[in-house]
């Protein structure tokens, strides 16, 4: 019994300093992960905007966490305490989670792939309590309550019902650092707008009043036409064109056909192998005789280059959605909408226009925003006029 009990009291102390070996191997080994693991500003970005690609594809979401220490008094944040915090993180994440710098040196950032939406709770509440526990317990309390953390789904789920609804800018960095990296530029850019806009709207003051006279003379309405539109990040604006359609119409008609547009089911009705295939509604018979016309030269968009001059547009960007179109996307559709403001003429246009199906157009849409430059919006500009005069896939 002696020699029993004796075996047991030896075989618990050998666990316990098992136990406390592998607790002590488990620090040492995330002090080395947050010491070599933790990407570097730009590493980390890039990492980022691939996963939230990779999200946005495979509706597999991920979870962004942040933990700003603008806060923290600027001689606590040294290179102990940003030590300590790596390795405070790096407890509380999984191997395949990514940490890295967000801005380097200030905030620290991880993000938790493979995520379950599945729980009782909402995803970035239990992982923000996680990380927020982990900060409480293991840092000095003045320096864990001066640390900022946040999180961020991606893709993001999106309300309709809130007009004020935005992006979530922290998820979109890759498009704010291009453009802190592009500033003179994007300021160009705007100059360019602001001055083309104001010429073209005053070169053409007597051919917008012989279209408003037009329009009023033929049928019943007000003549510049009011839509509400998705821009930049999501924000909402009233786009202008010329009214081309009968009053009181039925919205039915370009929604049921949006959706099918946006399913790839929507082509020219009695397609024929000699004619070219049209994603648009080529027959529409809510639009007026002047109507056509209008749209056939694309004179109907003219007012839109007031939107330009208060800066809901720009002269060159991707075609801004109606809010029932938007709805309809998909996650990797509304970058798009997000990393570039919307414009009177783009690559789409220039293109092909209505002759390119939606998934070939947010391509487009997209290759515009990742290339963009100075001379690309040039180049779209000087073709645009000649796209129009030709009336290619307008309709």
């Amino acid at each position: 019994m002696g020699n029993s009990d004796s075996k047991n009291a030896i075989l618990r102390g050998q666990g316990a300093r098992q136990g406390n070996g592998r607790k002590a191997l488990s620090r040492f080994g995330n002090l080395l992960a947050s010491r070599e693991n933790v990407l570097k500003e730009e590493a980390f970005h890039a990492m980022l905007t691939r996963e939230r690609r990779r999200a946005e594809r495979s509706r597999k979401p991920v979870v962004l966490i942040l933990v700003d220490s603008h806060a923290v008094h600027k001689k606590a944040r040294d290179a102990a305490f940003l030590e300590r915090l790596t390795s405070v993180v790096s407890d509380a994440t999984r191997e395949t989670d990514i940490i890295g710098w967000y801005e380097e040196g200030l905030i620290l950032g991880v993000i938790f792939t493979e995520v379950n939406l599945q729980g009782k709770s909402p995803i970035t509440e239990v992982l923000h309590s996680k990380v927020v526990t982990a900060l409480r317990d293991n840092l000095d309390h003045r320096l864990a309550s001066n640390l900022v953390v946040s999180a961020h789904l991606i893709p993001e789920s999106w309300d309709m019902h809130r007009p004020d609804r935005v992006a979530d800018i922290e998820t979109y960095q890759d498009y704010s650092r291009k453009v802190l990296k592009k500033r003179l530029p994007i300021i160009i850019k705007r100059g360019i707008d602001i001055v083309g806009s104001s010429i073209f709207l005053l070169v053409h003051s007597p051919l917008l009043v012989a279209i408003a006279l037009a329009i009023k003379l033929s049928s019943k309405g007000e003549v510049i036409f009011k839509q509400e539109r998705v821009g930049w990040l999501g924000k909402r604006f009233q786009c202008l064109k010329f009214r081309t359609m009968y009053t009181d119409n039925d919205p039915k008609i370009h929604r049921d056909y949006v959706q099918q547009l946006i399913a790839g089911k929507a082509a020219k009705e009695n397609e024929s192998e000699t004619e070219p295939v049209v994603y648009k509604i080529t027959s529409d018979p809510r639009v007026t005789p002047i109507g056509k016309f209008l749209r056939k030269l694309s004179l109907d968009e003219f007012p839109q280059f007031w939107n330009v001059l208060r800066g809901e547009m720009s002269l060159v960007g991707p075609r801004p959605p109606v809010p029932y179109e938007f709805e309809l996307y998909d996650d990797w559709h509304r970058r798009r909408v997000f990393e570039m403001k919307p414009g009177v003429t783009g690559l789409w246009q220039v293109s092909g226009r209505s002759r390119i199906c939606f998934e070939d157009m947010v391509r487009l849409d997209l290759r515009y925003s990742q290339c963009w430059s100075l001379w690309l919006d040039l180049k779209i500009l000087l073709v645009t006029p000649l796209v129009v005069l030709m009336g290619d896939g307008a309709y």
